[in-house]
This record gives structure tokens, sequence and C-alpha cells, in this order.
């Protein structure tokens, strides 16, 4: 695959991403202002409801783009994410918001989309590091959006910005047409795969469904509550509060741009049990931290860790994946990740109520532990791709 057509996919996401995961640390101050809503609780329902409907949609999406073509399901990803921030930008009620969050939802997955399409260019190590740059482009919008957004809405009513930035799909459908070759998924043939392997394959998908499903739940369990449990802890004010919250997806993309992305600290076979390990532990240090210091040093194992699990999931994803159906296989795991958010920021909230702002700490450390304890246990049957030549490809 050629670093000019990874570019263009991962710049075609990020321009996704970056109104997906910008905009709802947003909708309390479009709630309150364009709808005059004050409620807190329906920010939370509002955060979730795109979540939701695409880990509903995405199975669906996976199984069209494995008949009709994985750059086609790309480019009718972004068109309907362009025409959700259209309806969100000129809602006049909040039922029309509900329903442009709803239509993003149902329409989007580029991720899953993008993720697909690089299947078909890609193949082994080198689509395991494309995934790793996906990444990459999920936790770049992560770190610009907020800022980027924050700073528009001071001359741009918060509302109005997903008018503005419904161009940016649409600039991403132009470039993947015009410089991202169509797949011939038509022309492709299934391989015939003797019934053993097949149960085999069966086994290593669940297994890496549930690793996808505890990882993601983990990960997501404290997002909700991280800012203000920080801020009580160090006194800290939101913006410091933020460069913490941040601090993890930042290391990712550290190490992602260095040269430790290939370091053996970051190679199969015990990569993910070593970063569940680590990702575990630094939820353990944060709960139980008394001054800022700890807290730092707690979010950098954090992303230390997070990196890890990432890296290591990506590579056996790859392994796994085949071209004759990866459209359902990335749509599936997307769903996956997408309910185990879901799940996680429930939990979170159920916890927290029972308990403080700490709980989600340590729900995060013990879902993660369990996962753990999965990452340990491998088939008996041997995995349908060697895994030299996964490492040759």
């Amino acid at each position: 695959m050629s670093p000019r057509l990874l570019s263009v996919i991962l710049l075609s996401h990020f321009t996704a991403a970056l109104v997906a995961l910008g905009m709802p640390p947003f909708f309390g101050l479009i709630l309150t202002d364009t709808f005059a809503i004050d409620d807190p609780r329906w920010v939370g329902w509002f955060f979730i409801l795109p979540t939701v409907c695409t880990a509903l949609a995405a199975p669906f999406w996976g199984r069209v783009a494995d008949r009709f073509g994985r750059r086609w399901s790309l480019i009718r990803a972004q068109l309907g994410l362009s025409a959700a921030f259209v309806l969100a930008g000129l809602a006049p009620s909040v039922t029309t918001f509900a329903l442009a969050l709803i239509l993003q939802g149902f329409l989007g997955g580029t991720f899953a989309a993008s993720s697909a399409y690089l299947s078909t260019v890609a193949r082994g190590q080198s689509l395991a590091h494309a995934l790793n740059w996906m990444q990459g482009s999920a936790r770049s919008a992560m770190l610009l959006a907020p800022v980027m957004f924050g700073a528009l809405i001071t001359w741009i009513p918060a509302q109005n910005l997903y008018l503005c930035m419904a161009v940016l799909p649409l600039l991403s459908v132009l470039m993947v047409w015009r410089l991202a070759p169509p797949d011939q998924i038509k022309g492709q043939h299934r391989q015939h795969t003797p019934r053993q392997n097949r149960a085999t394959a069966s086994i290593h998908w669940q297994r890496l469904a549930l690793l996808h499903f505890g990882f993601n739940f983990a990960l997501v369990a404290s997002f909700p509550y991280f800012i203000p449990w920080a801020q009580a802890l160090t006194g800290s004010n939101a913006a410091l509060a933020g460069l913490l919250y941040s601090l993890p997806h930042a290391v990712y993309l550290a190490i992602l741009i260095s040269p430790l992305r290939r370091s053996l600290l970051f190679q199969p076979p015990w990569m993910l049990t070593m970063g569940l390990a680590i990702f575990a532990l630094s939820y353990v240090t944060q709960a139980t931290a008394d001054t800022m210091a700890v807290v730092f040093v707690g979010r950098l194992a954090m992303g230390a860790g997070m990196t890890a699990c990432f890296f290591a999931l990506n590579t056996e994803t790859a392994r796994l994946t085949r071209a004759d159906n990866a459209g359902s296989h990335f749509g599936a795991l997307d769903s996956i990740g997408k309910w185990a958010g879901v799940a996680g920021g429930l939990f979170a909230g159920v916890t927290t109520g029972m308990s403080d702002q700490t709980a989600p700490l340590w729900l995060g450390a013990v879902v993660g532990l369990v996962t753990l304890t999965i990452s340990l246990y491998r088939a008996n049957t041997p995995a349908l791709e060697n895994h030299q030549r996964f490492e040759k490809e």
C-alpha cells in the first residue's frame, strides 16, 4: 500500500472524526443556548444517541460493503455524515436535532468503512500498521477538536458549527473518489475453507470480539467523570484537567510517529497481556493518587498501556481478516466497540452514584483485569494463517 493512499484514507477519516468526536462536549451548550434545555440529563442521552445508532447499523453496512464495494461504502458514509451535519446545523427544535444525531449514527460509520477499504489494499502486518494509523487519526481528532471548536464558538454559535463542518465530509468524498482506486469486490470469489478451519476462525473471532469489548469498556468507563474528578482532587482549572484527560491520547500519537512503534515492547505474542496489565495498573494509580504528579504518572502509564492494547488488537484483527468478508468483520467490531462504550458510560454513571468519582477508575481496572484473563486464553487449534507468513506480508 502506498503512503499516498494511506494518507488519503486517514485524512478522510480524520475529517469525519473531527466533528463526530469534537462536538459532543458542546451538546450542553447547544441544548441550553439554542433549545433552552437546562436539564443535564439530556446531555448524557444525546451523547450516546449516535453511538447506539452506529452500533445498530454497523453490521448491516459491513455486509453491504462486502457485496457492493468498500470504496462505495466509505463514500456512502461520508455523504451520510454530511447530510446529518446539515440537518443538525439547521435543526429548529430539539426533536430535529435528535433526529440528526440518529441519522449521523445510522448513516455514518466511517471508521469501519475506512478500515474495510484498507483491507482491500493491504495485508498482514501492513494492514496492522494501517489500522494503528487509523487509531492515530481518531486520537488526533480527540485532541484537536475540543480546542479548535472551543475557539470557534467564541465567534460562531455552537449549533452553526455543524453547518460549517458539513463541507468536510463532502471534500473527503471528492478526495476518495479521485485518489482512491475502486476495490474489485464484485470480482472476488470466496475462498473454500475446510469446516475445521471455519470453526477455528469462529473461535478466534469470538475471542477477539470479547477482547475488543472488554478493552473499549475499560477505556471509556473513565471518560465522563475524569475532568470533574481531576479538578476536585488537584484543585486545578478545567484547562489543566483537560490536558490530563488528553494525555494518554498524546502518548499514543507520540509512540505512533516515533521509532518506538517498531520496538520489541510492542510485538506479539505477549503485547496485549502486558498492555492490559499496565492499563489496569494505571487506573489503580489514578484512583489512589493524592497529588497531581501521581495522576500525571498514571495518565502516562495509561497511554502506554492503551497503545500496546491497540497495537496488539490491530495485529490480531489484521491476521484474521480476509478480503472477501472484511466489511462484515470490521462492521461487527465497530458495533462491539460502540456497545462497549455505551455500557462503559452507563456503568460508570451507576457506580459513581453508588460510590464516588473514583468508582469509574476502579471499574476500568477490574474490567481491564478480566479482559487480561481472556487474553491469556488461546484456542488449541492453530490459527488460520501462519504467524511467520503474517509477519512477512
